[in-house]
Protein backbone atom coordinates (compact mmCIF):
# COMPACT_ATOMS: atom_id res chain seq x y z
CA UNK A 1 0.00 0.00 0.00
CA UNK A 2 2.75 2.73 1.07
CA UNK A 3 4.32 1.90 -2.38
CA UNK A 4 1.14 2.96 -4.51
CA UNK A 5 1.57 6.52 -5.58
CA UNK A 6 -2.18 6.75 -6.14
CA UNK A 7 -2.37 6.07 -2.57
CA UNK A 8 0.67 8.15 -1.14
CA UNK A 9 -0.46 11.13 -3.77
CA UNK A 10 -1.29 13.67 -0.98
CA UNK A 11 0.73 12.73 1.74
CA UNK A 12 4.51 12.30 0.23
CA UNK A 13 6.25 9.38 -1.70
CA UNK A 14 6.16 5.86 -2.59
CA UNK A 15 7.65 4.44 0.21
CA UNK A 16 10.36 1.74 -0.49
CA UNK A 17 9.52 -1.80 1.61
CA UNK A 18 12.84 -0.66 4.28
CA UNK A 19 10.73 2.50 4.40
CA UNK A 20 7.46 0.90 5.05
CA UNK A 21 8.69 -1.59 7.41
CA UNK A 22 10.23 1.23 9.59
CA UNK A 23 6.88 3.02 9.10
CA UNK A 24 5.13 -0.55 11.04
CA UNK A 25 8.26 -0.26 13.88
CA UNK A 26 7.10 3.46 14.65
CA UNK A 27 3.33 2.59 14.79
CA UNK A 28 4.63 -0.02 17.06
CA UNK A 29 6.25 2.37 19.75
CA UNK A 30 3.47 4.70 19.80
CA UNK A 31 1.18 2.18 21.99
CA UNK A 32 3.78 2.01 24.79
CA UNK A 33 4.84 5.42 24.17
CA UNK A 34 1.44 7.00 24.35
CA UNK A 35 -0.90 5.17 25.12
CA UNK A 36 -2.55 5.39 21.74
CA UNK A 37 -1.32 5.01 18.19
CA UNK A 38 -2.46 2.98 14.86
CA UNK A 39 -4.45 0.37 13.96
CA UNK A 40 -4.18 -2.40 10.55
CA UNK A 41 -7.38 -2.44 9.27
CA UNK A 42 -8.67 -5.52 7.37
CA UNK A 43 -11.99 -6.71 5.86
CA UNK A 44 -14.04 -8.35 8.07
CA UNK A 45 -15.16 -10.64 5.58
CA UNK A 46 -12.16 -11.73 3.70
CA UNK A 47 -9.64 -10.64 6.04
CA UNK A 48 -8.03 -8.51 3.40
CA UNK A 49 -5.68 -5.52 4.59
CA UNK A 50 -7.51 -2.16 4.12
CA UNK A 51 -5.13 0.14 5.38
CA UNK A 52 -4.05 1.83 8.93
CA UNK A 53 -5.98 4.32 11.01
CA UNK A 54 -5.06 5.35 14.17
CA UNK A 55 -3.77 8.37 15.81
CA UNK A 56 0.13 9.71 16.64
CA UNK A 57 2.15 12.66 18.44
CA UNK A 58 4.74 12.59 15.62
CA UNK A 59 6.40 16.30 17.34
CA UNK A 60 5.44 17.81 13.43
CA UNK A 61 6.79 21.27 13.00
CA UNK A 62 4.16 22.90 12.44
CA UNK A 63 2.72 26.27 13.97
CA UNK A 64 0.36 26.22 16.13
CA UNK A 65 2.04 23.43 17.70
CA UNK A 66 0.13 20.11 17.79
CA UNK A 67 2.73 18.53 20.36
CA UNK A 68 0.97 16.77 22.83
CA UNK A 69 -2.36 15.92 20.60
CA UNK A 70 -3.63 13.16 19.38
CA UNK A 71 -3.08 13.73 15.59
CA UNK A 72 -5.48 11.15 13.86
CA UNK A 73 -4.98 9.60 10.43
CA UNK A 74 -5.61 7.07 7.52
CA UNK A 75 -3.85 5.63 4.60
CA UNK A 76 -6.05 3.25 2.53
CA UNK A 77 -5.45 0.91 -0.45
CA UNK A 78 -6.65 2.11 -3.45
CA UNK A 79 -9.06 -1.30 -4.05
CA UNK A 80 -10.62 0.40 -0.29
CA UNK A 81 -11.04 4.03 -1.42
CA UNK A 82 -14.41 5.31 -1.29
CA UNK A 83 -16.59 1.53 0.17
CA UNK A 84 -16.74 3.10 3.15
CA UNK A 85 -14.04 1.71 5.24
CA UNK A 86 -12.68 5.01 6.22
CA UNK A 87 -15.66 6.36 8.05
CA UNK A 88 -16.24 2.80 9.94
CA UNK A 89 -12.83 3.20 11.01
CA UNK A 90 -12.57 6.60 11.98
CA UNK A 91 -15.86 6.47 13.77
CA UNK A 92 -14.82 3.61 16.15
CA UNK A 93 -11.54 4.98 16.67
CA UNK A 94 -12.81 8.31 17.62
CA UNK A 95 -15.27 6.61 19.23
CA UNK A 96 -12.35 4.87 21.72
CA UNK A 97 -10.37 8.06 22.28
CA UNK A 98 -13.17 9.85 23.40
CA UNK A 99 -14.02 6.89 25.80
CA UNK A 100 -10.63 7.68 27.58
CA UNK A 101 -11.77 11.02 28.30
CA UNK A 102 -7.81 12.22 28.83
CA UNK A 103 -7.89 14.00 25.34
CA UNK A 104 -9.64 17.54 25.53
CA UNK A 105 -8.97 17.60 21.39
CA UNK A 106 -7.67 15.80 18.40
CA UNK A 107 -6.11 17.28 15.41
CA UNK A 108 -5.24 16.45 11.83
CA UNK A 109 -3.54 17.79 8.63
CA UNK A 110 -4.84 17.06 5.18
CA UNK A 111 -3.60 18.58 2.35
CA UNK A 112 -5.89 21.26 0.75
CA UNK A 113 -6.43 19.09 -2.94
CA UNK A 114 -7.30 16.04 -0.63
CA UNK A 115 -11.35 16.41 -1.28
CA UNK A 116 -12.13 13.05 0.27
CA UNK A 117 -10.11 13.29 3.38
CA UNK A 118 -11.58 16.81 3.79
CA UNK A 119 -14.93 15.63 3.80
CA UNK A 120 -14.23 12.68 5.89
CA UNK A 121 -12.72 14.42 8.76
CA UNK A 122 -15.46 17.12 8.81
CA UNK A 123 -18.04 14.88 8.69
CA UNK A 124 -16.65 13.33 12.36
CA UNK A 125 -16.44 16.72 13.83
CA UNK A 126 -12.82 18.42 12.87
CA UNK A 127 -12.94 22.09 12.03
CA UNK A 128 -11.52 25.17 12.32
CA UNK A 129 -9.46 24.37 8.84
CA UNK A 130 -6.16 26.52 9.47
CA UNK A 131 -3.33 26.74 6.77
CA UNK A 132 0.21 26.04 7.87
CA UNK A 133 2.76 24.76 6.57
CA UNK A 134 4.24 21.60 6.39
CA UNK A 135 7.63 20.16 4.73
CA UNK A 136 7.22 23.01 2.46
CA UNK A 137 3.73 22.06 1.44
CA UNK A 138 0.52 24.14 2.39
CA UNK A 139 -1.46 22.20 4.50
CA UNK A 140 -4.99 22.23 6.33
CA UNK A 141 -5.21 21.92 10.32
CA UNK A 142 -8.08 20.94 11.65
CA UNK A 143 -9.37 20.56 15.60
CA UNK A 144 -12.01 18.48 16.98
CA UNK A 145 -12.94 18.68 20.11
CA UNK A 146 -14.05 16.11 22.20
CA UNK A 147 -17.83 15.77 22.97
CA UNK A 148 -19.15 16.70 26.23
Amino acid sequence: MWGDAAVVHHIGQPSTAQEAWMRLLRYRGLWPLLGYGYWALTEKASGRFVGDLGFADFHRAVEPSIRGLPEAGWVLASWAHGRGFASEALAAALAWLDGLGVHESSVCLIAPENEPSLRLARRFGFRGERAVSFLGHNTLLLRRARPA
